[in-house]
């Protein structure tokens, strides 16, 4: 939607930036381009450049901005020494917000550009990042010792301007409009809703709503009847939500929105899709493994950690509700959790006799992390010295300190039965395992004082018994080679997947609808491209005509979809 709408108002003449914030960012494969850090043009779109806010990239400008000063002054190893402190989460995440920062609220840094599109991360990243100018700017007014969890906070102070204008600019309904996107679908629709509520408890009211994929059947097809049909009642469930805020339609297509022509084909009726290769007939499909088989492969430890990962929106949460419900009916102790600020595991499991149904809330783990910090470390402090440490605490960054002890004290939960962990959408996790290799080389030299289960985290999820992966994709392109780039940063770490699940294949069911037959047969390409190049063992999830939720939804996972079809 981003790169359609950037397109669209380059052919109107405007000067057009787009910007990624999502740390797995899909800009490049959509506009067929490659992308950096700086702005770069697009071919075949005059107007228009995108970027790539890179927080890896970030994360090193910003420490060579603080440690480049001493290079030549201060012994080598002092200068090892700061930029090992400064390697952490909490570095990565300000500098991606001091980029974010910058083109929001600097106007210099746009000044080329007619509009400046931002293309967000996942609801629950975003609004950590649209949380941070307020925080950070609070945080910097009311510090009085100078420093911070980043360093002299005379860094910090030089960008106070830029984080309070960035604060306005999110504010001001004349200049800035936040774009929310939803599937007609009902976790989705929710998850908007909720989404709302926050921004405009954020300040951001100006909000309009993108339904996406809408879809219409054609005929007496089933699925096709039943896909229009939950979509109705979908929104039917949202009614009061959709009456509050602009809402703008857009249909479902038969083919991938993936380079300039499907892009521009999709805000401008005049203009044909590009036709869709196909290949061969559906039945030409592999089978693949069942869900039965999946399950039955992880039952045989008996315990350990089980977690979904992949692009956001491609069902991790339906896919790890689904594997703990099986698991407890089988009388295993299994307790679903979380990564994900904006998870809705517990909706989306139900009530299921033996599952534990948790979630790593970061706001009650920040309290939980502020209080043990206080009640230890704090404990013989003076008043001025107690004071001073509360101050450290009220820094934006003790949260991601906090949801990291509580991911690794999550995944200790594996040695008495199974976790099944449903991770956050592809940056915001990669983010996390990132924190948790800079936290394990600061472990090295200091154990003595770290919790068991922090100065274990990385073995256990380096252990192939112990924590299986599953990539979660859908079979198209995006998704695929989302999940392809994330499989090769987990084996960079020393994980190795388990094993792959597409969901929600129309190419695994009987279909008459011709718009889903299109997809379907263009779905053979990308599973094929799984199979044969990316996975080892892979599970396909035909598209259900019942919504996957609680207990009976998710059961039906595991059944014969032609059974199911029938009955139906």
């Amino acid at each position: 939607m981003a790169c359609a709408s950037a397109i669209t108002l380059a052919d109107r003449g405007k000067r057009v930036l787009l910007v990624s914030t999502d740390p797995a960012s899909n800009l490049d494969e959509v506009l067929g381009v490659r992308l950096s850090s700086r702005a770069t043009e697009v071919p075949g779109a005059p107007g228009l450049a995108a970027l790539n806010i890179d927080p890896a990239a970030a994360a090193h400008a910003y420490r060579e901005k603080l440690v480049g000063p001493y290079r030549g002054i201060l012994p080598e190893a002092l200068l090892r020494s700061m930029e090992e402190q400064l390697s952490g989460a909490c570095t990565m995440e300000i500098a991606a917000f001091d980029e974010f920062s910058k083109l929001l609220g600097d106007p210099r840094a746009t000044a080329g550009f007619d509009h400046v599109l931002f293309d967000t991360a996942p609801t629950g990243h975003t609004l950590r990042l649209l949380s941070l100018p307020g925080a950070w700017t609070g945080f910097i007014a009311s510090n009085s010792s100078g420093a911070s969890c980043l360093g002299p906070l005379a860094g910090l102070e030089a960008q106070r301007e830029v984080y309070a204008d960035a604060v306005a600019s999110l504010a001001d309904g004349v200049q800035t409009e936040l774009i929310l996107v939803s599937r007609p679908q009902r976790a989705s629709l929710s998850e908007a809703e909720r989404t709302s509520h926050e921004l405009a408890a954020l300040g951001i009211h100006n909000q309009k709503l993108i339904l996406n994929g809408v879809f219409h059947a054609v005929g007496i097809d089933p699925i096709a009847q039943a896909l229009e049909q939950r979509g109705a009642a979908a929104l039917a469930g949202a009614e009061s939500f959709l009456a509050r805020i602009p809402v703008f339609e857009v249909l479902l297509r038969s083919n991938n929105l993936v380079g300039l022509a499907a892009l521009r084909a999709l805000t401008d009726s005049s203009v044909p899709p590009p036709a869709t290769a196909v290949e061969g007939p559906l039945a030409s499909l592999s089978t693949g493994l069942s869900l039965v088989d999946l399950v039955n492969d992880l039952a045989v430890e008996g315990r350990g950690v089980v977690m979904t990962m992949g692009k956001g929106g491609v069902g991790k949460t339906t896919i790890a509700a689904a594997i703990a419900a099986e698991l407890a009916r089988r009388g295993l102790k299994v307790c679903l959790s979380t990564t994900d600020p904006a998870a809705h595991v517990a909706a989306a499991a139900g009530q299921i006799p033996g599952l534990v149904v948790d979630r790593i809330d970061p706001l009650a783990e920040t309290q939980r992390y502020v209080a043990n910090v206080l009640a230890t470390a704090g404990r013989n402090l003076d008043a001025s010295g107690r004071a001073l440490l509360e101050e450290d605490l009220r820094s934006p960054c003790t949260e991601e300190i906090a949801v990291f002890r509580a991911f690794a004290r999550t995944v200790a939960q594996g040695q008495d039965g199974y976790v099944v962990l449903d991770t956050a959408p592809t940056g915001h996790t990669l983010l996390l395992l990132d924190a948790t290799e800079s936290y394990h080389r600061e472990i090295a030299k200091r154990a003595s004082d770290l919790p068991e289960e922090v100065r274990e985290l990385l073995p256990r999820l380096r252990d192939p018994h112990f924590t299986r992966v599953l990539v979660v994709t859908l079979p198209e392109p995006t998704p695929v080679h989302e999940a392809a780039m994330l499989q090769t940063d987990l084996r960079r770490a020393g994980i190795e997947p388990f094993a792959w699940v597409i969901n929600q294949s129309f190419a695994k069911t009987s279909l008459s609808d011709p718009l889903l037959m299109i997809r379907a047969k263009g779905e053979l390409t990308f599973i094929r491209e799984v199979t044969e190049f990316h996975s080892r063992k892979t599970v396909i999830v035909p598209w259900m005509m019942k919504e996957p939720v609680g207990p009976d939804g998710l059961r039906q996972l595991f059944s014969d979809p032609e059974t199911l079809i029938r009955s139906s």
